[in-house]
């Protein structure tokens, strides 16, 4: 078997240290970044009537510093993308002729257009000219004044601080320890645990921004990384309580979030085994092959044997200035080509879901599937079905105009589950190196709305409703 086509675990090459004592020093070097890390991205914490994590607090801090700026600093940073671009293009610098740079500048026709398209999108919205279904407040407006201060304050500090959750040891200590039920269940490396979990604490894009740096680093292998980043990116806590408070159903948060969670899981395990993700290769990212080797070398117990694994990686983990160079390059990959990219879909998107019939045309199948579940006022729920594949808010915003509590239960559930959407997390899939087209995405989002949906139906006639 190839490097590159190894299905596996812990990191390679370990070096016998069965019966030996505990090194200190890369026992503090394991611990002291791992613990940083894990408050920042894996514990949650209420403030005031909201709850978040570290890493979310930095970013809402940076948000309301910087205040009504960030629109604009959007634009700018979109219009240097294109800008920038065009000079990589036609003047070549020495600069940009390697690594990441070249990475970042040297891009095909269809992404460069994205670029043009996403900047000219939001120069439209910001100084508004141009046609009403791209400046409207609930299209090119929703981008520019409500989604892309998030991301650009949320994906500044999670490109800072991820380091300390996935560079010393902590991926390797929890991927060693939950190694066989992740193996058994869902045929993944236990250290998919952590993207499940950080989506969860904090955003399902930090769990596909994670999923994205361990496949291009050689620790998951193509089919690994499609079906984490496609069925584990699972929405925040804070996301699905915002989301109850809008369809006025606070009341039922418990009842709701373990039907998100008991629905989710069980797609998890379904949707992995069916095309296209089951057609996935179990090959590598080739310019770096396999990392992992899953034999296990060392006679003694799991415990001692995962904290093994978490020092080995601490100990060759970067230093300060290597981390911190690649920190800004990610800060600077994800402004600069991913926030574009974002702005573009994100706004084609949202004009086909509010200015087109098309979604409406699109769920008139969904319509005797709704009244087959039993779902009240059906044809009025069936375009929320779909429309979560344009931006996950979407659903919830059709769910206010329904009267049913049980439909709007049901639509709010089934739109934390579906997962994929393209205002962002299928934006970042199509900009990163893992295996995933468009269609393909689509065609997940409907086998997860296939699967949970008469979950979900079943869990609220039978238990809620």
């Amino acid at each position: 078997m190839s490097s590159t086509e190894s299905t596996s675990e812990e990191t390679a090459a370990p070096k016998p240290m069965e019966r030996q004592p505990l090194d200190r020093r890369n026992l503090l070097r394991f611990l002291i970044p791992s613990l940083i890390g894990v408050s920042l991205f894996l514990i949650p914490f209420q403030v005031g009537d909201t709850i978040n994590i570290g890493m979310g607090l930095m970013a809402d801090g940076l948000k309301a510093l910087l205040d009504g700026a960030l629109p604009a600093i959007a634009v700018a940073v979109l219009t240097v993308s294109v800008l920038a671009t065009l000079y990589v293009k036609l003047g070549k610098p020495a600069w940009a002729e390697k690594g990441v740079l070249r990475d970042m500048f040297h891009v095909g026709p269809v992404w460069f257009g994205m670029r043009i398209l996403g900047a000219a999108f939001a120069l439209m919205t910001f100084f508004q000219f141009g046609p009403e279904f791209v400046t409207a407040p609930f299209t090119g407006g929703v981008m520019l004044n409500d989604l892309a201060p998030v991301l650009l304050t949320f994906f500044f500090f999670a490109a800072l601080l991820l380091p300390f959750l996935v560079e010393f040891g902590f991926m390797e200590f929890i991927g060693s320890l939950v190694r066989k039920p992740f193996r058994v269940i869902f045929n993944l490396p236990g250290r998919s645990a952590i993207d499940a979990t950080a989506s969860w604490m904090g955003s399902g894009t930090v769990g596909v921004l994670i999923t994205t740096q361990q496949y291009e680093k050689g620790f998951y292998n193509r089919r690994e990384a499609s079906v984490i980043a496609t069925n584990f990116s699972v929405v925040s806590i804070a996301f699905a309580l915002l989301i109850t408070s809008f369809v006025d159903l606070n009341h039922m948060f418990v009842q709701f979030y373990f039907t998100v969670v008991v629905s989710g899981l069980i797609a998890a395990v379904i949707v992995p085994r069916l095309p296209p993700l089951s057609r996935k290769p179990d090959t590598y990212y080739e310019p770096v092959g396999c990392q992992l080797a899953e034999k296990r070398t060392e006679n003694v117990g799991l415990w001692r044997y995962s904290l093994n694994q978490a020092m080995r990686r601490a100990e060759h983990a970067p230093g300060p200035r290597e981390l911190a160079r690649n920190a800004l390059f990610n800060v600077a990959d994800i402004f600069l080509a991913l926030l574009p990219l974002v702005f573009a879909i994100g706004t084609v998107a949202l004009i086909l879901a509010e200015f087109t019939p098309l979604f409406t045309w699109l769920s008139y199948p969904m319509v005797p599937v709704l009244e087959l579940l039993r779902i009240p006022e059906a044809e009025a729920a069936a375009p929320a079905t779909l429309v979560g594949f344009a931006d996950m808010f979407l659903p919830a915003v059709l769910a206010t105009n329904i009267e049913s509590e049980l439909t709007r239960f049901v639509i709010a559930c089934l739109s934390l589950t579906q997962l994929i959407y393209m205002s962002e997390i299928g934006a970042l899939l199509m900009k990163s190196k893992i295996p995933l087209k468009l269609w393909e995405l689509l065609a997940i989002f409907l086998l997860r709305t296939a699967v949970t949906l008469p979950i979900i139906a079943f869990m609220a006639h039978t238990f809620f409703f």
